[in-house]
């Protein structure tokens, strides 16, 4: 049977939105990070090079990307309300993943030289939160491996951190240690699969 151009077209054009959609939706079930990579062709990969780049543990940066954004590529502040029911303003312009703000992200991008990264870019993304946490360790002097303090860093800001602005909040308190309480959940979650992760993306070199 003949298929029209135009039916061509619209077929193409479907199948091109839907692997944008599958590319950008966050992954099925956020809380297992075994179950996350196997779903995200390349997420692991992404993952590896932002540790090796940077030294911080693939379990952190996850932990961190998931408090921010829940893994959605657009995520952004949700407004303010005017009068209770109102949508008013956004209360900063973080955007993306890693919800780095317009300042920290072009920051990055001088410092390490990546010119061309997007907030809406996972790879890009969990880079910066390396990076982030590679300049936490440098400024503040927070061990890599501390979900917790890189968190503080993270919300706060180094200055802010520092300054231990952190003390007289103690919602963010809670929601740090909760990104410490991820951070251990996928780490033991990660022993678990990362022999079959590898195995698969040697397998999958080969082709």
């Amino acid at each position: 049977m003949k298929i029209s151009h135009a039916v061509q077209w619209t077929l193409i054009t479907l199948l091109a939105l839907s692997s944008i959609a599958c590319t950008t939706s966050p992954p099925s079930n956020i809380n297992n990070i075994c179950s996350i990579f196997s779903e995200k062709d390349g997420w692991y990969e992404d993952a590896i090079d932002a540790r090796d780049e940077w030294g911080s543990p693939i379990p952190v940066m996850m932990a961190i990307m998931h408090q921010e954004s829940k893994f959605k590529a657009k995520a952004k502040p949700p407004r303010k309300k005017i009068f209770g029911f109102i949508p008013g303003p956004r209360p900063s312009n973080a955007y993306g993943y890693s919800q780095a703000l317009d300042s920290t992200w072009d920051g990055y991008k001088r410092n390490a030289g990546r010119y061309g990264a997007d907030r809406d870019d996972f790879g890009d993304a969990i880079d910066f939160i390396g990076w982030y946490n590679n300049q936490s360790y440098k400024r503040s002097g927070i061990p890599k491996t501390d979900a917790y303090r890189l968190y503080l860093a993270y919300h706060e800001g180094h200055g802010g951190y520092n300054r231990k602005t952190y003390r007289k909040k103690q919602w963010l308190v809670n929601v740090a240690q909760k990104v410490k309480r991820r951070a251990s959940s996928y780490s033991q979650q990660l022993n678990g699969c990362e022999d079959k992760l590898q195995d698969d993306g040697w397998f999958f070199g080969w082709f």
